[in-house]
């Protein structure tokens, strides 16, 4: 059931009184370090606003991707960095959906509790980014498990995490009458897995994201451990995917709501010339302009959000929300980085640091270009232009 005006009012209140704890000179120290935000997650874990997603009967507040959205755009408007945390709420809805009872029993209470992590989401590979279909990672049959031998790329959280998705192909891609056959999605306990079979090796980038690269050698798991059919991992990677593009798309909403906030902020304080800088229209119109992207995409984000939960087909929408919401933080940013002028590059401002992170969202989870091309096919009815 959806919530109100009112509760989704009262749960961004919640959130930027529980974001006001951790100010921005903790994430300017995480980034300058490389470290991990451990007590914010736990915070926003045992607060309830990681799990919503998750029915009650299973300790979560059963609410959905609406509520989460507005969950993740207030950390992100506060100067936090959602990157941290935002993955258990979008890989949730492979296990919500595809999930066997037994899994959900075994592993959801635990999760709302904060007693185990599920961050992390096993699917590019260095040869196959967003062409998931030609992923190269293998899943054998092995009587009662299957090993699992290939490699993994830019698997983010993974070091901060007890459990993750992982999608390898259990068929080979020429014996299947689509290419979208023969992916099987698994769902892992890392505990057990890393040294026996797993190996994880950091990747240093340009964001504190904490991405890794995984190599996978004769991993043995149970075969308990398959999520959903074997064979239509394709189908439930997509489930977790809709839900992510919602997701990532509101925190870009809230990236480019704060470099608004900052921006005018800055625009009415600053004086030169014996007047603030926002009386010029230089200054000025930019920022106006880049409200109004913000807002429109903020409206994307809603319908999306909106029609998932309601369990209509969204794939159009999660993908147009995330593209435009991507796009106006970017402008957003580079708006707030011109009215700040030289103040911009300097880390005690933290412009810098959020305008690295928002630039991601044009690449990740999945680039402009390719939700153009997807839009352009399945909406437009152009033909495949690759």
């Amino acid at each position: 059931m959806t919530s109100s005006v009112e509760e989704i009012a009262e749960i961004r209140d919640s959130v930027r009184k529980l974001c006001a704890k951790y100010g921005e000179d903790y994430w300017l120290e995480l980034d300058r370090k490389g470290g991990f935000p451990t007590e914010f997650v736990s915070e926003l874990t045992t607060s309830g606003f990681l799990t919503v997603l998750i029915p009650e009967e299973y300790g979560g507040s059963g609410l959905g991707v609406l509520e989460g959205a507005a969950v993740m755009e207030e950390i992100c408007r506060s100067g936090a960095h959602a990157g941290a945390c935002h993955a258990q709420m979008y890989v949730m809805g492979s296990v919500l959906r595809h999930g066997s009872e037994a899994q959900k029993r075994r592993y959801l209470p635990a999760i709302a509790a904060g007693e185990l992590r599920l961050q992390t989401f096993g699917v590019t590979e260095p040869t196959t980014g967003t062409n998931t279909t030609s992923l190269k990672t293998t899943a054998t049959r092995d009587g009662d498990d299957y090993l699992i031998n290939g490699q993994k790329v830019w698997i983010s959280r993974i070091e901060h995490s007890d459990l993750m998705v992982l999608l390898a192909r259990t068929t080979p891609a020429d014996q299947v009458a689509k290419k979208t056959q023969g992916l099987s999605a698994f769902l892992i306990d890392l505990r057990e897995a890393v040294g026996n079979g797993l190996e994880i090796r950091p990747i240093e980038s340009m964001i504190n994201h904490h991405s890794c690269e995984l190599f996978f050698d004769n991993l043995r798991i149970g075969a308990d451990t398959l999520l959903g059919k074997e064979g239509e991992g394709f189908k439930v990677i997509l489930d977790g995917m809709n839900a992510e593009r919602i997701l990532i798309a509101s925190e870009c909403v809230g990236d480019g709501r704060y470099f608004i906030d900052k921006a005018v902020s800055y625009a009415n304080e600053r004086v030169v010339f014996d007047r603030p800088i926002g009386m010029n229209q230089g200054v000025q119109f930019p920022i106006a302009r880049s409200y109004t992207e913000v807002e429109a995409a903020a409206l994307m984000v809603d319908k999306a959000a909106r029609m998932f939960d309601a369990g209509e087909p969204c794939g159009a929408e999660a993908n147009m929300a995330k593209m435009l919401a991507s796009e106006a933080s970017w402008k957003a940013g580079d708006v707030c980085m011109q009215t700040h002028g030289g103040f911009a590059f300097a880390k005690e401002y933290h412009i810098e640091r959020k305008f690295r992170e928002t630039r991601l969202y044009q690449i990740a989870p999945i680039s402009t270009n390719l939700i153009l091309s997807f839009v352009g096919e399945h909406v437009l009815g152009m033909p495949r232009s690759f």
